[in-house]
């Protein structure tokens, strides 16, 4: 590829600024003390860009900003590969920026009733997908590319869950994925919809220690055996235990500390469940 940068562009944009000025070749030319036919070499892209001592000149005889002409003539000079990149990057930013504008917009326009529950902007986004794309999560993101696979991915850590008896502890039903006041990083988590929560309390002793942060992730098939976060009807309680499929519909919630019994309850009884993929534990 044929990176020598071409003065045309430049050469147009001169063009421009002197016929903005109502200046004739000649007159700018006499002005910055050189030939019209030079000039006119220019312009026309015929001849190469002029030193800078010459851009100085003609930046003084059409009344610029000293250092316009001359940044102009930089960028010309720039390999086209890096000018491409640095346009990639530019361009990147300004969605980045249009991005944080229409989240920003969204979260004024955001209400949480008495009972912490969000609605307005906030929720409309969340649910016809919109939060998840101006948060660049939808489908891994593909700016991301094949590095941010590897990256730690923020994960919403809201409130706590508690691994005893159920309790309305863990605050998720009022929030949308990837909101919350406090994050957690963790790799290895391609779900967007994945949120943490403490364990508070002792019953998933002694695999799950109180104050440890446990990930869930809503996109994982759920099985006989895993640990879950799950939610009950019918008020929205919540508890952390390890989940079995018994036989006619029902589900055991089972504490790992045998201090405690099981919990068995109807299907219709357990409104969501959710399988723990990751813990970060709390250091002794």
């Amino acid at each position: 590829m044929n990176n020598t940068p071409s003065p045309r562009s430049w050469g147009t944009r001169l063009r421009q600024i002197r016929l903005a000025r109502g200046q004739t070749l000649e007159e700018l030319a006499t002005r910055a003390d050189c030939t019209k036919g030079y000039l006119s070499g220019i312009e026309n892209g015929r001849r190469d860009l002029p030193s800078d001592e010459i851009i100085a000149r003609l930046e003084k005889a059409l009344d610029l900003a000293p250092g316009e002409l001359a940044r102009a003539a930089g960028w010309e000079r720039t390999p086209t590969e890096v000018r491409r990149e640095v346009l990639r990057l530019a361009a990147r930013e300004a969605a980045q920026r249009d991005r944080e504008r229409k989240l920003a917009s969204i979260l004024r326009q955001t209400s949480i009733d008495e009972h912490g529950r969000v609605g307005g902007a906030l929720d409309e986004a969340y649910r016809s997908g919109d939060l998840h794309r101006l948060a660049g999560v939808e489908g891994g993101s593909a700016e991301a590319g094949p590095v941010g696979r590897f990256l730690p991915r923020e994960i919403p850590l809201i409130n706590s869950v508690v691994a005893g008896v159920a309790s309305e502890a863990f605050s998720d039903p009022g929030y949308p994925a990837r909101v919350a006041d406090e994050y957690v990083r963790t790799p290895d988590i391609d779900d967007p919809d994945a949120f943490a929560a403490r364990v508070v309390g002792d019953s998933m002793m002694p695999e799950y220690r109180e104050g440890d942060v446990v990930v869930f992730s809503p996109g994982r098939e759920i099985v006989s055996g895993m640990d879950c976060f799950a939610r009950l009807e019918p008020d929205g309680e919540t508890t952390f235990k390890r989940v079995f499929f018994e036989e006619g519909s029902m589900i055991r919630l089972q504490p790992l500390n045998p201090r405690y019994a099981a919990r068995t309850l109807e299907r219709e009884q357990v409104a969501g469940l959710f399988a723990a993929v990751s813990v970060i534990k709390k250091l002794a």
